[in-house]
C-alpha cells in the first residue's frame, strides 16, 4: 500500500483521523428479520452475513488538505463520509474530527415538509447547534443562493425534489465550514444553478484553512479539485498518495 508522503501541510493540525476503523453491517434475510433482531433472542434472527463497509481504515487528513476518496460502488466511500459527518459510528476503532463539518451529501435529508423553506433554515441551523443570532446572519445568504423566490415561505411539501436540493445545497455552502465533505453528485437543478454550485465549491476550496474531502468515481473531477487521493476497495485502503498517482492506481486496478 502506498502512503502519503510528508507535505507542506505536515505540520498542520489534524482535521480528520481514522484509527483502525472498522464499520460492520449485519445483513438479514428480510426486513422482518432485521426488525426481530432488535427485540428477539439470537436464535430467532436469520442473519445472512456481515459486511465490513470499512475495514481497518487508518489515515490522517491535515487542516487545509484537499483529499479525494476514489473507489467503485461498494468500496466504502460513503460509509467513511457518514462516519466523518456523524451520521453513523464505527464498530471498532476511533474517528476523530476537529472542526465544523458541512456536508454536500444527502441534500434533502432533515427537512420538515410541513414547515416553510425559511423555517427549515432555522430547523437545520438549530440541529447544527447554531443560535438564533447566528442563523439570522446565515438566513439571507441561504435565501439568496437558493433563489427560490416566493417559495421560500411556502411549505417544503410543495417543493419539487430539485427545489429541496437547492435549499439544502444553499444551506451547506452558505455557512463557513472548516471541513467540507463533497459528494460528486452536485447536479442540482438547471445548468445555470449547477455552475453556480461548482463556483461556490471552488471558492470554498480556495480557502487554505478549509479541509476538503471529495468523493468521486470520476478521475478528472478528483484531479481538478484535490492534491491527494485515497483509493478504497471493499472497505480497505489500497493506496494513499499524490492525486495523479492515486488516479493511475485506481484506473489500473479497477
Amino acid at each position: 500500500m502506498r502512503r502519503w508522503p510528508m507535505s507542506s501541510k505536515a505540520d498542520a493540525p489534524i482535521a480528520v483521523k481514522f484509527d483502525h476503523v472498522t464499520k460492520t453491517y449485519k445483513l438479514y434475510e428480510n426486513d422482518r428479520q432485521r426488525f426481530l433482531s432488535v427485540f428477539s433472542s439470537r436464535d430467532k434472527r436469520k442473519l445472512i452475513t456481515k459486511v465490513n463497509a470499512s475495514n481497518d481504515l487508518s489515515f490522517e487528513i491535515k487542516k487545509g488538505e484537499a483529499v479525494a476518496f476514489l473507489g467503485h460502488n461498494g468500496a466504502g466511500k460513503s460509509t467513511a463520509l457518514k462516519m466523518i459527518t456523524g451520521v453513523t459510528f464505527p464498530t471498532k476503532g476511533t474517528v476523530t474530527v476537529n472542526g465544523a463539518v458541512s456536508a454536500l451529501l444527502e441534500l434533502t435529508a432533515g427537512f420538515d415538509n410541513q414547515l416553510t423553506g425559511r423555517e427549515n433554515i432555522y430547523l437545520r441551523g438549530h440541529a447544527l447547534g447554531l443560535d438564533n443570532e447566528q442563523i439570522a446572519t446565515l438566513e439571507p445568504k441561504v435565501i439568496d443562493f437558493a433563489d427560490l423566490g416566493v417559495y421560500i415561505d411556502q411549505p417544503v411539501r410543495t417543493y419539487s425534489s430539485g427545489m429541496k436540493a437547492r435549499l439544502g445545497f444553499a444551506f451547506a455552502v452558505s455557512s463557513d465550514p472548516e471541513i467540507l465533505v463533497v459528494d460528486e453528485a452536485l447536479s442540482v437543478g438547471d445548468k445555470q444553478f449547477q455552475q453556480k454550485c461548482f463556483a461556490r465549491v471552488r471558492e470554498i476550496m480556495e480557502d487554505e484553512d478549509v479541509t476538503v474531502i471529495f468523493v468521486t468515481h470520476a478521475s478528472a473531477a478528483a484531479q481538478e479539485f484535490c492534491t491527494r487521493g485515497i483509493v478504497l476497495e471493499k472497505g480497505a485502503m489500497q493506496f494513499d498518495g499524490p492525486i495523479q498517482e492515486a488516479i493511475d492506481f485506481y484506473e489500473n486496478h479497477g
